[in-house]
């Protein structure tokens, strides 16, 4: 099991740059936008990340503790809140590729895999309503990876 990213989310461990969840969350936007290192804590993956080495991957084992856990799940809602504020105060993701975008499909895909698929649907809902009164800002590539992580299939 990978102890510290149960711990993160649980509110009594750090990540790998010695951040507790409480920390991040209380971010600026900016710092939200700048840093690339963050988003793979709040919302883990049994995949590893593409995009920042090391981050942590969930085992099975993992994703059982955090599903059981309450404290975690209360904290997922907490990041979910945190990111989603973030989206809704700021524009500039709204453009064709933006990383972003891929931030969002692991935020659609974690929470889905972390027994919180009501809480991926609504997501995705207000991710998809930005969009459509944005035409052109994503492309339908990534809005299938949204669709296919929102039923679980990404």
């Amino acid at each position: 099991m990978t102890v510290e990213v149960v711990q993160f989310l649980n509110g009594t461990g750090i990540d790998h740059r010695g951040r507790s969840l409480e920390e991040i969350l209380a971010w600026p936007d900016d710092q939200l936008e700048i840093r690339h290192d963050y988003i793979q804590w709040l919302f883990p993956l049994t995949e590893p990340s593409m995009a920042v080495a090391g981050s942590p991957v969930l085992t099975e084992a993992d994703v059982a503790a955090i599903r059981s856990d309450e404290k975690a799940q209360k904290n997922l809602r907490r990041a979910l809140d945190r990111m989603r504020l973030f989206y809704s105060r700021t524009t500039h993701w709204l453009t064709p590729d933006n990383h972003n975008h891929l931030r969002i499909t692991r935020i659609i895909s974690s929470l889905h895999k972390l027994a919180q698929p009501v809480a991926a649907l609504d997501f995705y809902n207000f991710a998809k309503a930005k969009v459509d009164a944005a035409p052109g800002s994503v492309t339908p590539r990534t809005l299938s990876f949204w669709e296919k992580a929102v039923q679980g299939r990404h």
